[in-house]
């Protein structure tokens, strides 16, 4: 080999060392963000966008962040992926949603706690047409589904300290489950057999076992907190549960065995509810209900309802 070549061989061969060297460096240095960057939440939209009302953030299969209560009571709010806030739709007069969900065929549904129904929603031509209707509710509140298109619907009765949950099949019947203390968050586990319900003011957790056919019981104390409230409440694949502590201004994380693995601090103070998304559904969306907005975090394993989407 020529002396010049030598040289240009060990030339490039420094500045390919160099350059794989910079390049394990900056993915070295990208993983560590990324990772530094876990369990940090950061506002998402603006202060006040949404009024104290703000509630039972869903995200849809395409990425759009939905949120009740835009600008004012009776509304919809959804949000781009970016964090721009627009009017998606109007309730009927008199009706104020709460808890948002999906169902397999991308359709909307709503608890609107004044009119005592479960609204749903056709994405394409935005009507609004009563799915469910129950006078014997106090309040339908927060809203679960199951992979079978099943509703869970919490049902506090505030005044009272008391609550009831239901199940609405997917012909719109409801069917009363179990009565106890002031029942707020509820949700399902990933293989659909267990359903978790929480009571704000008495601060505790439950868990029931949850059948094929949509009936619980075995009913037991997954958690219980020594202080401040709780609100909306949301698993992600591996059984996690992620819930919302209102008042204290954070999102603790429950392992399926109800231990507490993690406690994110928001910089609002009262947190209502909260919902997986993000293009691989590691975005923690979360309502304030103080700041009038939503903020978000990044966290370690994707939603429930996130993959659910993903499977139809």
């Amino acid at each position: 080999m020529k002396t010049i070549d030598i040289i240009r061989f060990k030339f490039s061969t420094k500045t390919a060392a160099l350059t794989l060297c910079l390049s394990s460096g900056f993915l070295a240095c990208q993983a560590q963000s990324s990772k530094s960057e876990l369990f940090k939440s950061s506002t998402f939209t603006p202060l006040k966008s949404f009024p104290s009302g703000v509630e039972g953030p869903a995200v849809s299969a395409s990425g759009t962040i939905y949120a009740v209560n835009f600008g004012k009571q009776g509304t919809i709010g959804q949000i781009t992926p970016g964090g721009d806030a627009s009017l998606f739709v109007s309730l009927p007069v008199g009706s104020i949603g709460n808890g948002i969900r999906f169902n397999s065929k991308g359709e909307m549904f709503i608890a609107d706690y004044t009119k005592h129904n479960i609204l749903k929603v056709n994405m394409l031509t935005k009507e609004v047409s009563v799915f469910a209707h129950n006078p014997k509710m106090s309040q339908p509140n927060d809203i679960a589904i199951d992979s079978k298109d099943r509703f869970y619907a919490s049902d506090p009765n505030w005044k009272g300290s008391a609550g009831r949950i239901w199940r609405i099949d997917s012909n719109g019947q409801s069917k009363l489950l179990d009565t106890m203390g002031t029942a707020n968050g509820i949700e399902v586990s990933p293989d659909d057999k267990l359903l978790y319900v929480n009571e704000s003011v008495q601060r505790k957790v439950w868990v029931y076992d949850l059948s094929k056919d949509g009936n619980v019981s075995n009913k037991r104390l997954f958690h219980e907190f020594p202080d401040f409230g709780m609100d909306g409440m949301r698993c992600d694949i591996d059984g996690n549960l992620y819930i919302s502590r209102h008042g204290k201004g954070t999102v603790v994380k429950l392992s399926p065995a109800g231990k507490v693995l993690k406690e994110v601090t928001l910089i609002g103070k009262l947190p209502s509810n909260v919902a997986f998304g993000g293009t691989d559904g590691r975005t923690m969306y979360v309502t304030l209900q103080d700041q009038g907005n939503l903020e978000s975090f990044r966290v370690d394993k994707p939603g429930r309802e996130w993959r659910m989407q993903r499977k139809k």
